[in-house]
């Protein structure tokens, strides 16, 4: 080959691999657009655990698309009201939100089960039957007809009974009680004599302050410490029987999720898993101290009675018979809760709970 034909044959070839560099371009920003969504949260910025959920999820995203995935985070309040994300999610108002579905039971008691309902699963229960026992696309089926899409999106971990005025030790001690509890517990508790109240977190203080109720439950030592409850409320009982694993959930309106390319929904998904598994992490390594801190303070610790737990389990029975009965669509998730439940409990029993139990000896010992 003369010199003239190399380099004609040469520049060619640059031509073709330029051309070929241009074209490839448009297909990779095709797969990964530039999108921005606005999430609406059910809660305050200074709850930093539940409220930073949003937070991690956009900071995955956006790492995980060069910034061309961007969710925006707005608190409780700044764009609807807490308790009206999911609502202006499957609206359009906002493209996602970031909320516990137990909030919206009054609806259907059928979104209580994509949270946490009484005497159902802790959070390692509830996310092994969500991730391998078919729960998000069980619930997906309901929140499809509502206009959402839902991913898990955080857990608190069992939560706390609340704080009371006086002691509870008999059922007879909740007669009459004024409580600030919400959803699903509050049918419940109805049913043995407690009239629930519904107050905005800012406002249980000065209620428990002023005698305007009597008892009240937000979430855990380390959000409940932040309130001050332990000053006007003395007695924190445990556990909170109607918050074993409490989800909290990513909603996507429907069409805004089905108009994403796969390659998004598969990263949102992931995301919303690993801000789903960072939560739980971080509740279990802030309430420890939190609760040293709280009984420090002032704040006396009490167990429910096994009288008082035993009636509110058999209310809670009968409560969900009586949803059973007149709602397929509770009664189809419920059941196949309930079914592994069962199974759940049966091998916790065994090794896990052998081995805590004997770590929680060792530590009363003082030998940890």
């Amino acid at each position: 080959m003369d010199r003239r034909s190399f380099i004609r044959n040469a520049g060619f070839a640059s031509a073709g691999v330029a051309a070929a560099t241009t074209l490839a371009a448009p297909a990779i920003a095709q797969s990964m657009p530039k999108i921005t969504w606005r999430c609406a949260s059910s809660f305050p910025k200074s709850l930093d655990t539940i409220y930073g959920g949003a937070e991690v999820l956009s900071k995955y995203l956006k790492e995980a698309t060069d910034g061309n995935f961007v969710i925006q985070p707005f608190a409780a309040g700044e764009v609807v009201p807490g308790l009206q994300a999911a609502d202006a999610t499957a609206a359009g108002t906002v493209e996602l939100c970031h909320t516990v579905a137990y909030y919206y039971w009054g609806k259907d008691p059928t979104w209580a089960l994509g949270a946490a309902v009484p005497f159902a699963l802790n959070a390692r229960g509830m996310n092994a039957w969500q991730y391998q026992g078919g729960g998000i696309d069980l619930m997906n089926e309901f929140f499809n007809k509502q206009g959402l899409q839902a991913y898990p999106g955080g857990n608190t971990g069992v939560q706390m009974g609340g704080w009371f005025r006086k002691e509870i030790k008999t059922v007879e001690d909740l007669k009459g009680l004024k409580m600030r509890v919400g959803g699903f517990a509050g049918k419940v508790l109805e049913k043995l004599g407690v009239v629930p109240q519904q107050i905005a977190g800012g406002d249980i203080y000065p209620s428990l302050e002023k005698g305007t109720i009597d008892a009240a439950e937000w979430v855990g030592p380390y959000d409940d410490e932040k309130l001050g409850f332990q000053k006007v409320a003395p007695y924190y009982y445990y556990p909170g029987w109607w918050e074993g694993g409490p989800t909290v959930s990513f909603m996507v309106n429907k069409q805004k999720w089905d108009s994403l390319p796969p390659s998004y929904q598969s990263l949102f998904r992931t995301a919303a898993q690993a801000t789903d598994a960072n939560m739980l992490q971080k509740y279990d390594y802030v309430n420890p101290p939190a609760i040293k801190r709280l009984v420090a303070g002032g704040a006396q610790l009490r167990p429910f009675t096994p009288e008082v737990l035993n009636a509110c389990f058999e209310a809670a029975n009968t409560v969900y018979a009586e949803i059973e009965a007149t709602n397929a669509p509770f009664k189809k998730i419920w059941d196949s809760i309930k079914a592994f439940r069962n199974e759940h409990f049966l091998y916790a029993q065994v090794a896990e709970y052998t081995f805590d139990t004997f770590m929680m000896v060792q530590q009363r010992n003082g030998k940890l």
